[in-house]
């Protein structure tokens, strides 16, 4: 299996999007593509999970490649619900290494609002059990709400703490000029005050307006190429070192401890083990946070911390900027956005925006090892990355 390295990167702001989705997919490719000094590649992946439901939208990787001008190149769209990003850029890793292709074209894109919140939530709960959960009215607030409320009783995480997240990722998200929340907030602001309770009210108890992401359009965009062709290129020798994906019991209620991500805690390792690296030699995260509780507990599945203890981690300053492992450093989807097929993309566009130290102000000293987690469903399939600057 050959070495595989990210050539190009481009990324759109994650906001709102008047553009045609086909647009939002191309125009972060085309950043890309100039970013590795290319005019070609050998193929197309677009990471989507929404289009044919809420845009009436089939055939998009067609009509990404169309709008590129890249034809007759071979295009697909890859849909695995918010983890389609990382499933994406798992298809193009698998192309280059494998040999049969030398440069391929990952690019991921959503155009959420479109429609309108109630829809978006109602979309994004077709990933649960359409037996057992959807039909009941389960949605991904209610199955993190319940998390969230089982962890806090087992391992004492507080309110306070999943403010401290928002806090962190908003303040990282105003360093992001692409993220789409330039909302600097504090603990105090939204549990403390007299307003807490209009301006932060309660989505599903326990988690409140802050302790969720947004609903985001966006694209962002990788480029992946075989090291005979970075050579080419002269681009810095970022090196996609190990992929990891697993999966869980697609009903929450099944699963023997519902306080367990099994799926994150074995892609982690499954990506350590590939890049025969440790948690202990990464210097940048990035966590799929959609409800703050998530980036608590991914950083205890994913090895950084132990189990129970990512809470205390937190108080004492460890993921944040300047700490020993800052993590969501772009804001994460807390701050940054959360374009469901774009949003492993543009973790991979922080990483190597990191490990090429072209961060700015949100800049991790010394990074040279990067990790990513794309979580899928709830905890149902999640994929996790490692990356490493080569010299």
């Amino acid at each position: 299996m050959r070495e595989v390295y990210v050539a190009g990167i481009g990324i759109t702001s994650f906001s709102r999007l008047e553009y045609p989705l086909a647009e939002i997919a191309a125009y972060p490719a085309m950043l890309a593509l100039r970013d590795a000094g290319l005019k070609a590649v050998d193929q197309v992946y677009v990471a989507n999970m929404g289009s044919a439901r809420i845009n009436n939208q089939t055939a998009l990787g067609s009509a990404v490649v169309d709008t590129l001008g890249l034809t007759p190149t071979g295009a697909e769209r890859i849909e695995n619900g918010p983890a389609s990003g990382a499933s994406a850029v798992k298809q193009g890793f698998l192309g280059v290494a494998a040999g049969m292709y030398e440069a391929v074209l990952v690019t991921g894109c959503e155009r959420m609002r479109e429609v309108n919140n109630l829809e978006a939530t109602d979309f994004v709960a077709t990933m649960t059990h359409p037996l057992a959960e959807y039909i009941y009215g389960v949605t991904l607030p209610a199955h993190a709400a319940m998390f969230t409320r089982l962890y806090m009783e087992r391992y004492g995480v507080t309110a306070r703490h999943l403010a401290m997240v928002a806090v962190k990722n908003h303040a990282n998200a105003m360093l992001n000029p692409f993220a789409h929340l330039h909302q600097p907030i504090t603990v105090e602001g939204i549990l403390d005050s007299p307003e807490a309770f209009t301006n932060n009210p309660y989505v599903a108890e326990p988690l409140r307006f802050f302790d969720c992401c947004p609903v985001s359009d966006g694209g962002a965009a990788v480029i992946l190429a075989s090291r005979e062709k970075m050579a080419e290129l002269g681009k810095p020798l970022i090196r996609l070192a190990g992929i990891g994906q697993a999966t869980d019991t697609l009903a929450v209620f099944e699963r023997p401890d519902p306080t367990d991500l099994l799926a994150v805690r074995r892609s982690a390792a499954s990506a350590f083990a590939m890049a025969g690296l440790t948690p202990g030699d990464v210097h940048v995260a990035e966590l799929h946070d959609a409800f703050t509780i998530l980036e608590i507990v991914e950083s205890e599945e994913a090895g950084f911390f132990p189990k129970g203890e990512g809470h205390l981690a937190l108080e004492k300053g460890a993921t944040a900027l300047g700490g020993p492992l800052p993590i969501n450093p772009s804001g994460g989807l807390k701050g940054k956005g959360h374009p469901v097929g774009a949003t492993g993309v543009g973790q991979v566009h922080e990483i190597v925006t990191q490990l090429r130290g072209d961060a700015g102000e949100r800049q991790v000293a010394g990074a040279k090892v990067g990790f990513t987690c794309n979580f899928g469903g709830f905890g149902n399939n999640v994929i996790s990355m490692v990356f490493v600057r080569e010299e």
